[in-house]
């Protein structure tokens, strides 16, 4: 008994410090709208700074607290400074757009996080006094875990006070409701997102500190924490602080025996868990309607048109350029010219149901590295020729994606997106552990096209072929009946309801279009690479995908083309100098605030009357 008891109050010690940074996290977002993915970035550097100070102080009890509360006030005074000098700038811009703004924070903290504190892993310092355990029915619990539970009920007591007994509280309340309206007072929006931002990040960099004794501090806890945060803070209600500190320690116990009884449950648990409650409860735990409360993601407000007769004619020069490389393309060009092509595809098809469809996911590359492994495993098992293969590819992943969407299309906004998350986690996780059937993280090896398409040139012209073909066909979709209705239903879904089109029934059939062409182009990707691994379903790629939608702009159809080659290109060009991250990520952000609307968006505002295109609104 006294077993599980102990393992009852390690869950809710674990549950607590994952709560704080939610807690920070979803008063982040439910005032700002902000999807704040630089969230566990202000955790990392919390962790960082409090052992710093406790490292060069005398070990006592006093420093040691102290260290933890300098470094939580350190953490929220950086939040300041970027919602300040950089998000500020950008509450105007399409709310999704802001992901690549915080997108690049992270990039260029982890830079400078390994320049100040080096690459090693740090040993987390005792804490004095509590560095011992309790006996609790003869089995021993750590006395700072008690502590850390302690904390964050207080905290919790202290937040709902806070939002519930001050004027202050009140009004952040109140823009979570209705933000237009609390403008409308005069209530001084700007002052009261910078306090809510100062104390999310406070929150948050207090995490990272006080879990020091138990996990010290490294440079892949930024990612670690943040996906489990954004589980966290969806599953509880986004704005919810009390949904977020059930949540917390829903998943946390459910990790805490799952452990015990399937300890391949632990990469998975939660996404299981947060799939779960969002097919029974749409809206999380404690979460209100879609109509309650505003959109996570904004909708892009320009409207679609046919390419002009002009803008055609520079698109046949494009082709034509495209044809005559190889005679005086490098062979790295060309495999970088293939990449590009590829990815492109990849990101027109998560375009095509983010843009037009108006459905955000963050867990595309399911779809990408489900095609991938699907011609992969066909030709390692069954020596299925490439051509069928490929054929075979975005069957397999148009299959997927009927049964991923039949749920996630009962969702809106950031519940939708995160539960394709949760998707994608599930199927990374099957890819990554049934090493016996997929490799795991060996992968799979030797997938090589046929022996006649086995030349550099031959693939490219190949590959062009059919991303070009495929980016072309999705681009055609958009102006077709099925493209008018689909797009209606992205921007009138209660008109469309009324006049009685299936509304769910359009965005499950886009749903599925999209993942199978992204499967397709998962397909090409394995050929052209000879091999497949997980990483092609992580986190990570869904997360390139949707930076390439967006760097390219959201408001155009070419967007998705310009950002892939933007994104492949300076990665390929900086990823080879020192401190690529933070030269990458600094791109980003100037990228953000100087070309609100995406490269192509730019280019179309300042250049599309020469060839015949209206500028986008």
């Amino acid at each position: 008994m006294g077993f599980y008891l102990v393992q009852f109050l390690t869950g809710w010690a674990d549950a607590s410090g994952l709560f704080m940074v939610a807690c920070g996290l979803t008063l982040i977002f439910g005032v700002s709208r902000i999807v704040n993915f630089a969230h566990g970035s202000f955790y990392m550097v919390g962790a960082y700074v409090a052992y710093t100070l406790i490292t060069h102080l005398p070990a006592t009890g006093m420093s040691f607290w102290g260290s933890i509360l300098v470094a939580a006030l350190v953490v929220g005074a950086i939040g300041i400074v970027v919602e300040v000098l950089l998000l500020r700038r950008l509450y105007h811009a399409p709310e999704l757009f802001l992901l690549m703004g915080t997108f690049g924070i992270i990039l260029i903290i982890q830079d400078l996080s390994r320049w100040l504190f080096g690459a090693e892993d740090l040993l987390g310092p005792q804490c004095p006094g509590l560095s011992g355990s309790i006996s609790i029915l003869g089995s021993l619990m750590p006395q700072y875990d008690l502590v850390l539970i302690a904390v964050a009920l207080l905290i919790l007591g202290l937040i709902w006070l806070l939002l519930n007994r001050t004027r202050w509280g009140i009004l952040v309340r109140a823009a979570t409701e209705d933000r237009e309206m609390l403008a409308a007072l005069g209530v001084n929006q700007s002052r009261l997102f910078t306090g809510v931002f100062f104390l999310g990040s406070f929150l948050t960099g207090l995490g990272g500190a006080l879990q020091l004794p138990k996990g010290g501090a490294d440079l892949l806890m930024d990612l670690n924490v943040i996906a489990a945060a954004f589980v966290v803070v969806v599953v509880g209600g986004m704005g919810s602080i009390q949904g977020a500190y059930l949540a917390a320690l829903i998943i946390a116990e459910l990790s805490s025996f799952g452990i015990l009884v399937l300890p391949q449950s632990t990469l998975v648990m939660m996404f299981l868990v947060m799939a779960v409650v969002l097919v029974i409860r749409p809206y999380g735990l404690f979460g209100k309607p879609e109509s309650m409360v505003h959109e996570a993601a904004g909708e892009p407000s320009a409207t679609l048109r046919p390419a002009p007769a002009r803008l055609k004619m520079l698109g046949l020069a494009l082709l034509a350029v495209i044809a005559l490389l190889p005679l005086v393309a490098g062979e790295f060009q060309l495999v970088l010219l293939t990449e590009i092509a590829i990815l492109s595809l990849a990101s027109m098809s998560l375009y095509f149901m983010m843009g037009p469809g108006g459905m955000v996911s963050f867990g595309h590359a399911a779809f990408f590295g489900g095609g991938a492994y699907a011609a992969a495993l066909l030709v390692h098992y069954l020596q299925t020729p490439m051509e069928l293969a490929l054929g075979l590819a975005p069957l397999a992943t148009g299959l997927l994606a009927l049964i991923i969407g039949w749920f996630c299309v009962r969702l809106t906004g950031v519940y939708l997106a995160m539960l394709t998350l949760a998707f994608a986690q599930i199927c990374w996780s099957i890819v990554f552990q049934w090493g016996s059937f997929t490799g795991g993280d060996d992968g799979i090896l030797s997938i090589w096209p046929s022996a006649w398409a086995d030349d550099k040139i031959v693939f490219y012209y190949l590959t062009m072929v059919i991303c070009i073909g495929g980016v072309l066909a999705l681009r055609a979709m958009v102006f077709t009946p099925f493209g008018y209705t689909m797009r209606a239903c992205r921007d009138s879904p209660l008109r469309v309801d009324a006049i009685g089109i299936d509304l769910r029934r359009h965005q499950w059939l886009t749903f599925v279009l999209a993942g199978a062409f992204a499967g397709l182009a998962g397909g090409l990707y394995v050929f052209s690479k000879g091999s497949v691994f997980p990483d092609e379903m992580a986190i990570s790629r869904s997360f390139d995908f949707l930076l390439m939608v967006l760097l390219g702009g959201v408001e155009t159809l070419f967007g998705p083309v310009a950002g892939s080659a933007a994104f492949t290109w300076l990665h390929d060009q900086i990823s080879r100098l020192a401190f690529w991250q933070l030269i990458l990520g600094s791109i980003f952000i100037v990228l953000v605030v100087a070309f609100p609307q995406g490269i192509a968006g730019f280019f179309n505002n300042r250049f599309g009357r020469y060839f015949g295109a209206e500028p986008q609104g």
